[in-house]
């Protein structure tokens, strides 16, 4: 996981239930890449990485328990959150054993999925939830911004690219850098698109103390403005 950003795999194969978890977690400020069976979870965890892995048990190809006895397999230490419509005391015991980390029995309520996964992230990922430079602060998980206490409105796009870029501070960055640590798979944004995030939130920031720079050719960096 880069920083504090929250990257969710949902694995459910239920279209309708997958849609409306996908959206409960965008709504808090969380990335949210979808797949319907086990097979398509199993390539995706090969290929990318993400913070907490949302997973159902009754999957078509592999069940649930096998992408989680693959993943575990290759040495991986992704938090697992299991869901499972059986309320079966062994299921939930074979999940566990496999390596899983929490489940939660459907129907479950939304702010305790949210609340769970955030342990999770916390407890896999112990960096401090608050980043501050010069006078700009950022609370990752009540998701508030700040300049010398005074709180900032950010868009939910315009809050991601500034927490990866203060994740970053210091370093050079690429707009596609940018752009695939802010988006779900299969969401498209354009170059110029982040020019624009980059911009507001120069505004926004003005009075902070730091700075976006532009490296023309290589992209942005972060930093404590000059005195």
């Amino acid at each position: 996981m880069q920083g504090s950003l929250m990257h969710v795999l949902l694995v459910e194969d239920d279209l309708v239930l997958a849609d409306g978890i996908a959206r409960i977690l965008t709504g808090h400020g969380m990335v949210v890449d979808v797949v319907h069976n086990g097979l398509e979870a199993d390539r995706a965890l090969t290929s990318r990485a993400v913070s907490v892995i949302v997973l159902d048990i009754g999957l078509p190809g592999i069940d649930g328990f096998e992408v989680v006895r693959r993943l575990r397999s290759r040495g991986a230490t992704i938090p697992v959150l299991l869901l499972t419509a059986r309320d079966d005391v062994q299921d939930r015991v074979r999940g566990l054993e496999l390596g899983a980390d929490d489940y939660l029995v459907k129907p479950f309520a939304a702010p305790e999925l949210v609340a769970r996964l955030k342990a999770l992230v916390r407890r896999s990922n112990p960096r401090p939830a608050e980043m501050q430079i010069g006078g700009l602060q950022l609370d990752a998980f009540s998701r508030r911004a700040s300049i010398d206490g005074q709180t900032i409105e950010l868009s939910a796009r315009e809050w991601a690219v500034l927490e990866y870029l203060m994740q970053q501070a210091s370093r050079v960055v690429s707009k596609q850098q940018i752009i695939d640590a802010i988006l779900p798979w299969g969401e498209e944004v354009t170059l110029n698109a982040v020019e624009v995030y980059v911009s507001r939130i120069r505004a926004k920031i003005a009075s902070a103390g730091i700075s976006i720079k532009t490296i023309r050719g290589f992209g942005y960096m972060l930093e404590q403005a000059s005195p």
